[in-house]
């Protein structure tokens, strides 16, 4: 049989950051298919091939993997944005999967999780950090970067160029730092080029007098205010200087003020500060980077007893909503973010928000809320009261044995269980990396909580607690019947014809639930009964007995 001309150019096409080649004869793994994708996007597009060799002469060996493409490509285009598309092909009797992902729209890499993948060669790796700011460059101007006019290296402050000496030596390890000249210093981490001394150097590093002169708007102000009435600050202080000269200040300012909140697991009584000095100071640098410097007004931190606001000129950089905010990562002030990097006051660029989510739940206190934000001003509030002192204990009991696995998505939707959001909207897919973990997992009756782990919580969902709203709105019946058809049809689909006992085998179900779904199946006409009584068996409508 003549071998499609398609396939002669796969198997001819070279591998890199256009193509990649996995055999995958069996494996079915999204996460990974995502992170490939995700990077195949960043490189400007290209496609995942299953079924053939990665390795020349290149061979096709046939793949089973994502037997339902459609739906995988769908799922693939909700997470990364961009269009995924696929073709199959049958080489005598071989599978072969082409997954074609469409380029990163202009100045925007694309994430997984946080993270921008990127081929290094054939290596799956985390995207460079010059590779990102170049690609943020595409979309618009850099502020930071600009030359500032007639600024020197006079015009810098020397203790905030030796804070940020010293904490870039701590980042990077490298003592060598600590005896660099300033004008190298300042070359190494492109605060200055051979143009002049940028904006970013003056924002970072500058004196009181010369900010005043060169840009009196980046300014930052804090607030202490005992209530919400009108009128004076009970405290405030003004920084117009180098951001190095004040970042631990306002920490400090805000310390001065940090009630201790306690809640007891077993016989153990722990403290929880009313603001977490992480959160706090990634929601300044957030504001320090992102902000319009070219806009009138001034950065404002106002702690208040139970919440902290930020407020920042400029509104949300473009391509940036409140509903994207954790999966779109594009800092208006990019070398800002940079220079930050550099001396590991963020861990990744675009970083920040995701942790401050993850922190909220992770001490049971209310997520971040944009409400007031609008096209000229961002505000952003920090809520520091526990909402529910039980979830507390139950967030830390599943991180003594999950934090590294736990992603911000993960952490948002335990705590939409836990305070009974309508999670009508909710995909079921949304649920499978708790179910990956065993922290949830798959009943008759729908989802719960694993035992011994989340008990409590079960209780609440299944409405037998008064001091929380129980989850009504959601029917975890039909939530988890639609995962486990799904399972069925994916394990149909790769076979001649199987049982209930192979299907509850495989599922993890009683035989009498998965009868049941077998049943709706045929009913539905899109599996077929094959024999009676012990030789019953089903499979796919429309093959060939």
């Amino acid at each position: 049989m003549k071998r499609h001309e398609k396939i002669e150019r796969l198997l001819n096409a070279p591998e890199g950051e256009h193509y990649q080649f996995k055999e995958w004869k069996t494996k079915n793994s999204f996460k990974d298919a995502l992170k490939i994708c995700c990077a195949l996007a960043n490189c400007g597009g290209g496609k995942l091939v299953l079924g053939i060799s990665d390795k020349r002469q290149r061979k096709v060996v046939g793949s089973t993997a994502f037997s339902q493409p459609e739906r995988t490509c769908a799922d693939l285009t909700d997470k990364l944005r961009v269009g995924v598309d696929f073709e199959l092909y049958d080489d005598n009797g071989n599978r072969v999967l082409a997954i074609e992902v469409a380029s990163r729209p202009l100045g925007l890499p694309i994430q997984v999780d946080g993270i921008a993948w990127w081929y290094a060669g054939d290596s799956l790796v985390s995207m460079p950090e010059d590779v990102r700011r170049n690609i943020y460059a595409e979309s618009g101007f850099d502020f930071s970067a600009k030359i500032c006019n007639g600024l020197t290296l006079d015009d810098l402050d020397e203790n905030a160029l030796n804070v940020f000496r010293q904490t870039w030596k701590t980042n990077s390890g490298n003592s060598g730092i600590l005896t660099l000249p300033v004008e190298q210093l300042l070359r190494d981490c492109d605060a200055i080029t051979d143009e002049g001394v940028t904006y970013a150097a003056l924002i970072l590093f500058g004196t009181r007098k010369a900010v005043r002169k060169h840009l009196r708007r980046a300014e930052v102000v804090f607030e202490y205010r005992s209530s919400e009435a009108a009128g004076p600050a009970a405290q405030r202080e003004d920084f117009t200087e180098g951001f190095f000269n004040y970042f631990d200040r306002i920490w400090e300012l805000v310390n001065l003020r940090n009630d201790k909140q306690h809640y007891q697991d077993r016989l153990f009584v722990f403290p929880i500060n009313t603001f977490n000095e992480r959160v706090v100071r990634e929601s300044l640098l957030n504001a320090v980077s992102h902000r319009d410097y070219q806009l009138a007004g001034s950065i404002f931190v106002r702690q208040h007893r139970e919440h902290l606001v930020v407020e920042s000129p400029g509104g949300l950089p473009n391509g940036i909503t409140v509903e994207n905010i954790l999966d779109r990562q594009s800092p208006r002030n990019i070398l800002i973010a940079s220079i930050f990097q550099l001396c590991g006051l963020v861990e990744r660029s675009g970083q920040g928000m995701n942790l401050i989510y993850e922190l909220a739940v992770r001490e049971a206190k209310p997520l971040p809320n944009f409400s007031g934000t609008n096209a000229y001003f961002v505000k952003l509030t920090i809520g520091g009261k526990i909402l529910d002192k039980r979830m507390l204990s139950l967030i830390k009991s599943i991180e003594d044995e999950h934090l590294n696995a736990i992603t911000t998505d993960d952490y948002i939707l335990l705590m939409n269980l836990f305070q009974g959001k309508d999670l009508g909207d909710i995909k079921p897919e949304k649920f499978e990396h708790l179910l990956e973990l065993k922290i949830l997992k798959r009943t008759d009756a729908g989802f719960e909580f694993r035992n011994g782990v989340m008990s409590v919580l079960t209780e609440i969902l299944n409405g037998k607690s008064s001091d929380c709203q129980a989850t009504s709105t959601v029917d975890w019946q039909s939530l988890a019947k639609g995962q486990i058809k799904k399972q069925i049809l994916s394990f149909i689909s790769n076979e001649d014809k199987v049982t209930s006992s192979q299907l509850a085998k495989y599922t993890g179900l009683t035989r009498g639930r998965i009868r049941t779904i077998l049943q709706e199946l045929v009913s539905d006409g899109v599996i077929a009964k094959v024999g009676d009584n012990r030789h019953t068996s089903y499979r796919l409508k429309g093959h060939d007995e």
